[in-house]
């Protein structure tokens, strides 16, 4: 069977992609630092280097710019998703994509989420590819948290609606930014400490398992 290659894309084409994919690293970052309200088209315009006028060219909105840089995350977290081995245990994916989540919130690379009111979740809402990328997503930590409340390894008597929600609140938990504020941990002593109380919840356990559960 003939395979026609690939169309070839123009330079021009890839220069363009080029802009926007350093475009939305911008807002990445400063959704991450400022939140959706606080930041403005010309901040993200300047850390690029290009004018307001061609950064339009490539978004037509302070929402379009967010919501393209929250479409890439999703995208990024349904790559690491399958990425994981076939074979791992659920609660083992589970730690890996709440690690994940934590080291970009770390990094200065995770933007935060909207609020209930902002024109940014309106935008967010009426968008097929990211309430697409959402829904996948979603689904399969559903199936890992439900196939770990069934093999023993999360409480069952919390719905997993909720232990769904609590994970994708670690991608914005304040936490984070307030222990590396202090200055007295590493970002893995950081992850190691909030991947704790998040899993292991703050009940008194013994010395041993204590030193298990930092070791892991």
């Amino acid at each position: 069977m003939h395979v026609s290659p690939a169309p070839r894309v123009s330079f021009k084409a890839q220069m363009l992609q080029v802009r926007e994919d350093a475009i939305i690293q911008a807002v990445n970052r400063l959704l991450a630092e400022k939140g959706f309200d606080a930041m403005t088209v010309d901040e993200v315009a300047a850390q690029v280097g290009i004018a307001k006028a061609s950064l339009y060219k490539h978004f037509a909105s302070k929402e379009d710019l967010a919501a393209a840089a929250m479409v890439k995350v999703l995208r990024q977290l349904s790559e690491l998703c399958v990425s994981l081995p076939a074979d791992a245990l659920p609660l083992e994916n589970l730690r890996a994509v709440t690690r994940w989540a934590m080291e970009r919130q770390l990094a200065g690379d995770m933007p935060s989420l909207p609020s209930q009111n902002s024109s940014l979740r309106t935008t967010l809402m009426a968008r097929h590819d990211y309430m697409d990328g959402l829904m996948d997503v979603s689904d399969r930590l559903g199936a890992w948290i439900e196939a770990a409340q069934a093999d023993g390894s999360v409480d069952q008597q919390v719905p997993a609606i909720a232990v769904l929600y609590t994970l994708y609140a670690r991608a914005c938990d304040p936490v984070l930014g307030f222990l590396k504020m202090g200055g007295q941990y590493s970002d893995e002593q950081i992850i190691t400490l909030v991947m704790r109380t998040c899993f292991d919840g703050l009940l008194v356990r013994p010395p041993s398992a204590i030193s298990d559960s930092a070791e892991g």
